[in-house]
């Protein structure tokens, strides 16, 4: 193929040639799509859509949470895409007791034992640097499977040498909005951190990807994305109560809107 013969030759080396070659891949080569899951039909429409793999969660609206023992077991026996699980054993920061850090460890095994694919995790110091001691017992823990370091990045005083760190550590991937609400509005450090870890590690942008914008990232040479996609699904209750628990509306990966990201991407 044209693609393997000027990534081999030496035509690459010249600055025009390059350009050229950037722009053939970025264009004709498909792109990985990680559907984040926080439901049991997310999962599904996620796999009827066409999406690669998934990144299974609960309680999105805060960020997500580690998914119960029984709704991992319900998605692998209903989908055959790869499933990576979200180990976060609670909202707010990244900085977690011994406690949790010991119940991280225990989802992890669990995740292993019923055959998940990749780990989504990453713990954090007080001063917003990646805790390497912790960290790194959560990857080597998970091997054999995939690691990735979650949006924890995003809260990094300094991304750069978070990134290095994570090279150094054996992470296979980090999700991360480039510090921004979105990944469009972060795109020019996702790039520079794509730029600086070439094929050490791979830059997985996530944050509000979606249809309309997720040929920007497919144009500038980026490997996957990470998109949930999701629309509002009005609950079966008849009542709605507020003042205990909300009202029965939840969110959805969009089957639809799925389709739509596999049509334009690959």
């Amino acid at each position: 193929m044209l693609c393997d013969f000027l990534a081999e030759s030496n035509l690459v080396s010249n600055p025009i040639w390059n350009a050229i070659f950037t722009n053939f891949a970025s264009n004709n080569l498909s792109m990985q799509i990680e559907i984040c899951a926080a439901n049991i039909g997310s999962a599904v429409n996620a796999q009827k859509g066409g999406a690669d793999r998934i990144e299974l969660c609960s309680e999105l609206a805060v960020g997500g949470i580690t998914p119960s023992y029984g709704m991992i077991k319900e998605v692998l026996n209903l989908i055959q895409i790869p499933v990576f699980v979200l180990i976060r054993p609670r909202s707010g920061d990244f900085c977690y007791s011994d406690d949790e850090f010991s119940a991280m460890k225990t989802d992890i095994e669990i995740c292993k034992d019923l055959g998940c694919a990749g780990i989504v995790s990453g713990i954090l110091n007080p001063d917003h640097t990646i805790d390497k001691n912790r960290t790194i017992e959560l990857i080597e823990l998970s091997r054999p499977l995939e690691f990735t370091f979650h949006r924890a990045f995003d809260r990094l005083t300094d991304p750069e040498k978070g990134l290095n760190e994570l090279i150094d550590l054996g992470a296979d991937r980090i999700l991360t909005s480039g510090q921004q609400l979105t990944a469009e509005e972060g795109l020019e450090l996702l790039i520079r951190l794509k730029d600086l870890a070439g094929n050490q590690i791979k830059i997985l942008p996530g944050g509000g990807i979606k249809p309309e914008n997720a040929l920007l990232f497919k144009e500038n040479g980026f490997d996957e994305i990470h998109a949930s996609v999701s629309s509002p699904v009005i609950g079966k209750s008849q009542h709605d109560s507020i003042n205990f628990f909300g009202k029965s509306e939840f969110s959805e990966s969009n089957l639809e809107k799925i389709k739509e990201l596999v049509r334009i991407l690959k």
